[in-house]
């Protein structure tokens, strides 16, 4: 094991508290990898690294370089396991003024600050930048003052990385492995926890996901609706004409799935539908619903959104987060937000068939379906998976 030299200032509470839990995260999930494949793969970080690691990042981010926050991400990765990495000629100490100042220059998303240990093995550096890591290697970003996010690489060439600990102050919240096994858990949710069977960044399910995290980065708040494309009846829930109706659907999502495999690994592609899901993401800050549908063509934008005629007013919801520790709670809809959150849930209430995606403003975002085992309508909130 590592052994790292003690820090003069006082350490941040949590990292003590999560590195252990963290620290058998990884080494789980490393084992089973090595077990199943040959396939390089990350190291494992000791438990001391971990701790300096959250503790350095923490008192970061609280820091400001020039009046701007530092956004950092960091990696627990050795030179030569990155690909093209640039490396410093003298590496920096892995503290929280180092970190603030070089902040700047590596705040871009995709962009790790590489850290290991020195030669002697007694302290950790920052050795250079790197784009790319191996799987499961354990990563920290700095999302916010005081917010950390450790995440891991799931193996794919681009794509969201999965979540697995959220710090806020002194908040500690481990996303829970088990919640995609519970009954009801939509595929969005499974697609975002990601443990267990990576899908490919371009599988349907995670068009929501990439979807999902462009309208909670816009920061304006926004609805999206996912209906059928074989069935009509969702228009009994949505007032006519539709604000920015699109005639005929917009289908550009659905023609970039189209291409090749070997295509898609292409520049040209990953700019092309980067474009896309940002363009559809960003018509959810209008007023009103957007609407797609589960194959993913864009209907329209601007919709309101009207009880059916006939049905009941949706007066509670079941609410989870999937994290260690969770309780669902049965609340009323207008307890999770606004107009906006209300009616999404009377929606799904009415058009069983459907899922609505709802971010908010403060960063919240919740996803809604209709829960057969349950029979009412189910609120997951989500934003500590899409951090």
């Amino acid at each position: 094991m590592v052994m790292l030299a003690p820090q003069s200032r006082e350490s941040y509470p949590a990292a003590r508290l999560i590195t252990p839990r963290v620290h058998a995260h990884f080494a789980r999930h490393l084992a089973s990898a090595r077990a199943q494949s040959s396939a390089p793969l990350a190291s494992l970080p000791a438990f001391d690294a971990i701790e300096r690691i959250i503790d350095a990042a923490f008192w970061a981010s609280l820091r400001r370089e020039e009046g701007y926050v530092p956004r950092i991400s960091l990696a627990y990765v050795a030179p030569e396991e990155a690909e093209h990495p640039l490396i410093f000629e003298r590496p920096l100490s892995l503290s929280a003024a180092e970190l603030a100042r070089l902040a700047p220059a590596v705040e871009r998303p995709g962009i790790h600050l590489g850290v290991w240990p020195d030669g002697n093995g007694d302290s950790l550096h920052v050795w250079g930048t790197t784009r790319m890591v191996p799987t499961f290697c354990f990563v920290l970003e700095v999302a916010a003052p005081g917010l950390l996010v450790i995440k891991h690489h799931r193996g794919e060439e681009s794509g969201k990385f999965v979540n697995v600990a959220v710090l806020e102050g002194d908040q500690i919240k481990l996303v829970d492995e088990q919640a995609s096994s519970l009954p009801d858990c939509p595929a969005l949710l499974t697609s975002l926890l990601g443990f267990d069977s990576p899908a490919s960044w371009v599988n349907s399910v995670n068009v929501l996901v990439q979807l999902a995290v462009s309208m909670r980065a816009h920061g304006r708040g926004g609805a999206l609706l996912v209906v059928p494309s074989a069935a009509e009846t969702w228009r009994e829930s949505i007032v006519h004409p539709i604000m920015y109706a699109v005639s005929p659907v917009y289908s550009v999502l659905v023609d970039l799935m189209h291409e090749t495999e070997d295509e898609r690994r292409r520049p040209w592609w990953q700019e092309a539908w980067g474009r896309a899901v940002e363009a559809i993401a960003g018509l959810t800050a209008v007023d009103g619903a957007t609407m797609i549908t589960n194959t993913y063509e864009l209907i329209g934008f601007g919709a309101k959104i009207a009880r059916r005629k006939g049905s009941a007013q949706v007066e509670q919801v079941t609410v989870t987060e999937p994290i260690e520790g969770g309780v669902a709670a049965v609340v009323h809809p207008t307890q999770l937000g606004g107009t906006r959150h209300l009616s999404a849930a009377q929606f799904v209430q009415d058009q069983h068939d459907a899922v609505a995606l709802v971010a908010s403003q403060d960063g919240h975002f919740t996803v809604f379906a209709w829960s057969p085992c349950e029979e009412m309508v189910h609120a997951h909130r989500v934003e500590a998976l899409l951090l």
